[in-house]
């Protein structure tokens, strides 16, 4: 697992204490079973990296987690400002553009990063994150040190006990698997924002934001607005395709994952360089689907299809019941949180499997939040509602707490002030009509949260699983263009993501083409189901179980007797069944391992 982690203080000299060596080398391995990278250690300051994305200069030095995709531009644009050589590296050209011109320099990065850079010159601590918040960053005030890592564990491995109040379970409970922005979930923890930075300096503390999305104009034609949409899309390709002999990328057959591929193969036609794709479905899904109106069509035909047009070297990838529900708990580890359930679990199993023949992949994530491609973005029944669309029905997640418990909450209050800040803070444009209006609200809703928490999730399965992911669909410069397109050309002639359909109009077979949307793949092994409701009712039987103050047990045994409904939403286009109590499977383990009370 790569990563950063570290600590600042402006009030002694941490070189005169043996025990603040040992700190950053148990925050180290905290991040990495067998801890490589980087360790320094100022008088105020002191950080670690579990790769060699490191780099010093005189004045002060920075400690990255990530990559930018726009390296060169930046280099040529650092010619008139630095000597030739100091700009070899990601975390080269960061610092160095920071030294000559200011934290004003970060908004020029594209890329996805979280970095801690240490001024030696203002005696201050930097902490940045990108701007859709791919890399996660937490921090917290303890004691007398400002701490921060890109995984929590980093910060109890620092010696921060996990502890966890009210506003922790409406989280994990009310909002989970996403987060407030800037919620760190645990007490006291935060985590900066996407496009902010925190400056820690002696006596002063600031966040500030380096990039903000901007309601504008849109004043191209139609034509134009195709036009650089496609050439956006194949641009941040190009630029992500640092290994042109072979690539990687994880294929569903869905219309996202094959424009990527179709582009990427272009590009490494020109070099002569192989085409890897990967697929993932579960043991038995031929013989066990039922098409719902949340995924009508399994995906391995269709990702056949796209294989064959594509020449590519293809791997069917295939998950096991028992393997599935043995990575939910992996997957709380990989997250230091309950996440997606037996989605992510499964996603985790499988990046590791990548890994093991591809260590770089590309991916269509990011492209239904940004181009309108989920049922809400259409449904004027869900895009009305006054709540998050993909999680309307809070009866679905409290359906199985104890109603004391849920009493003390306010869960109710909670998740709807979370809405409503979220919506309060929309980047609007003065010009648009009423309906335009709701339809920026909601793309604004999909970025700030759902995407955050698919790109989160995918980010943290490939770091713990050894693989690199790179989303060119989930890209700053495409969000900004496309955030500001009028819904008539994002849905040009009722065609869902029709800018896509037109970007792939000569590269993609038909039948991918206009593929009806399919979410990720699911298990419909009864098998899965039976093993989950076991393990459930195990845990909540067990008198030591944290979840017994939460769940009542009556509820749970009547629950999984009466069987599972495939039909209702819990959150996005996971289903109130198999994922939920993987979920409270999730949170059960969650709470022993970090021995968390109500």
């Amino acid at each position: 697992m790569s990563g950063i982690a570290g600590f600042y203080q402006n009030k002694y000299d941490f070189k005169e204490n043996p025990v603040w060596p040992n700190k950053l080398r148990a925050m180290k391995e905290s991040l990495q079973e067998v801890p490589s990278g980087t360790t320094f250690l100022y008088p105020h300051a002191g950080m670690v990296s579990t790769t060699d994305s490191a780099f010093f200069s005189g004045l002060g030095s920075i400690f990255l987690c990530g990559e930018l995709y726009n390296a060169n531009d930046l280099r040529g644009f650092l010619v008139s400002y630095l000597q030739s050589g100091e700009t070899e590296s990601d975390a080269g050209i960061i610092l160095n553009g920071y030294l000559a011109i200011g934290t004003g320099f970060f908004k020029q990065l594209n890329g996805i990063f979280a970095f801690a850079i240490y001024d030696e010159r203002r005696d201050c601590l930097l902490i940045v994150r990108d701007p859709l918040g791919a890399k996660p960053l937490f921090y917290q005030q303890y004691e007398d040190c400002f701490v921060f890592g890109s995984a929590q564990k980093a910060l109890f491995a620092y010696g921060i006990n996990p502890c966890a109040d009210r506003e922790s379970f409406c989280e994990v409970l009310g909002l989970g698997p996403a987060r407030t922005p800037g919620h760190g979930v645990y007490c006291a923890m935060r985590e900066v924002l996407p496009g902010h930075m925190i400056i820690k300096g002696p006596g002063y503390y600031r966040d500030e934001a380096f990039f903000t999305l901007q309601g504008l104009e849109h004043v191209d034609t139609a034509e134009e607005t195709r036009d650089k949409v496609s050439w956006l899309i194949n641009d941040n390709i190009k630029r992500q395709l640092t290994s042109p002999a072979s690539l990687g990328i994880l294929l569903s057959g869905g219309l996202d994952s094959s424009l990527v591929a179709a582009f990427a193969r272009q590009e490494l036609n020109k070099a002569g360089g192989r085409l890897k794709t990967f697929s993932f479905d579960f043991v038995g899904s031929k013989e066990n689907f039922k098409p719902s109106a949340f995924q009508s069509s399994l995906d391995r035909p269709f990702v056949g299809i796209m294989a064959a047009a594509l020449g590519s070297e293809h791997t069917y990838l295939e998950c096991d019941s028992l393997t599935q529900a043995d990575y939910l708990d992996k997957a709380v580890d990989a997250r230091d949180l309950p996440c997606m359930a037996d989605i992510e679990s499964s996603l985790l199993y499988f990046a590791g499997e990548v890994a093991k023949d591809c260590p770089v992949v590309l991916t269509g994530e990011g492209a239904d939040e940004i181009f309108g491609g989920y049922p809400w973005f259409h449904k004027e029944e869900l895009w009305q509602k006054n709540l998050f669309p993909w999680s309307y029905d809070l009866s679905v997640r409290t359906a199985l707490l104890k109603e004391d418990f849920l009493d003390s909450l306010g869960l109710t209050e909670y998740v709807q002030h979370a809405y409503t800040k979220s919506l309060a803070e929309t980047p609007r444009f003065e010009g648009d009509n009423e309906t335009e209006t709701r339809r920026r609200e909601i793309a604004w809703l999909n970025i700030r949260w759902f995407m955050a928490t698919l790109l989160n999730r995918l980010n943290r399965a490939g770091t713990a699983a050894g693989l690199l992911t790179r989303t060119p669909l989930a890209d700053i410069r495409l969000l900004q263009y496309v955030y500001n397109i009028p819904w008539a050309l994002k849905c040009e002639n009722g065609k869902t993501k029709s800018l896509l359909i037109n970007a792939g109009q000569d590269l993609l077979p038909l039948e991918i083409l206009y593929r009806k949307k399919s979410p990720y793949p699911k298990t419909y092994d009864q098998g899965y189901e039976k093993l989950l409701a076991k393990r459930l009712l195990e845990r909540v039987t067990d008198l030591a179980s944290p979840l017994r103050p939460i769940i009542d047990v009556t509820k749970v045994k009547a629950y999984i007797a009466g069987g599972f409904n495939y039909g209702m939403p819990w959150y996005g286009q996971l289903m109130a069944g198999p994922q939920m109590l993987a979920y409270l499977l999730q949170i059960d383990y969650w709470m022993r391992k970090y021995r968390l009370t109500i």
